[in-house]
């Protein structure tokens, strides 16, 4: 049964697609590269900023994206978690959750260092037992580690987690960990990239998760 929650942050706790959009368009016009529209982004975000950069570049540059990457970093680290907002209900189910001593965890593949930041500016009364981004040398999602690690953190068994995620990356992810895998239909991606990758159940609201605690893994 379901025991505790792990969460992406991108597209599932919190808008920041604003914010990826101006910090990936300020380091491409100071190239002198094409910048993208907001909504381009929704496509390019979810594997990590590597990965990002690359999709975002014309592609006779893409052979240049790791040698930016210090570069782009810099730029999100300085923006922090700049205009970006919880979704809906989000700051109030994280503290009901909070209350009755649910563990919760965030794993993204954002990169730590803002990851961290974005989490401690905008949820600072959450306890959450790990806040953890892409850290060099450790594959990110939807490799199962960071989310067995979250598990561990928490003192649950994987299968006793719901992993919450907006993308097929977190599906797959979830899948991967042994965990219950909840897409928020709220996010960046659609429900047909939610479902076809293996989503359990497909939430409209995050407070739908109050719910599910103690429900018996299907």
């Amino acid at each position: 049964m379901i025991q505790g929650f792990i969460f992406d942050l991108d597209g599932t706790l919190v808008d920041t697609l604003g914010d990826i959009a101006t910090g990936m368009n300020n380091f491409l016009q100071s190239r002198g590269l094409p910048v993208h529209l907001t909504e381009d982004y929704r496509r390019m975000v979810g594997k990590g900023l590597l990965h990002l950069i690359s999709e975002a570049v014309p592609q006779i540059y893409r052979r240049e994206s790791r040698n930016w990457y210090p570069e782009v970093l810099a730029i999100f680290e300085d923006m922090g978690a700049g205009s970006s907002v919880p979704y809906p209900d989000v700051t109030d189910t994280l503290g009901k959750l909070a209350s009755v001593r649910i563990p919760m965890s965030v794993v993204s593949n954002k990169p730590d260092p803002v990851t961290v930041q974005v989490v401690a500016q905008l949820f600072p009364s959450i306890p959450f037992a790990l806040v953890r981004g892409g850290l060099d040398g450790v594959p990110v999602k939807p490799h199962p580690a960071g989310a067995i690690e979250a598990a561990k953190a928490m003192g649950l068994d994987p299968g006793h987690c719901g992993f919450l995620g907006d993308s097929d990356v977190d599906m797959k992810t979830a899948l991967a960990a042994g965990m219950v895998p909840l897409g928020a239909a709220w996010g960046f991606r659609s429900r047909d990239e939610l479902t076809q990758a293996g989503a359990s159940m497909l939430l409209d609201g995050i407070q739908e998760i109050l719910g599910l605690v103690g429900r018996q893994k299907s």
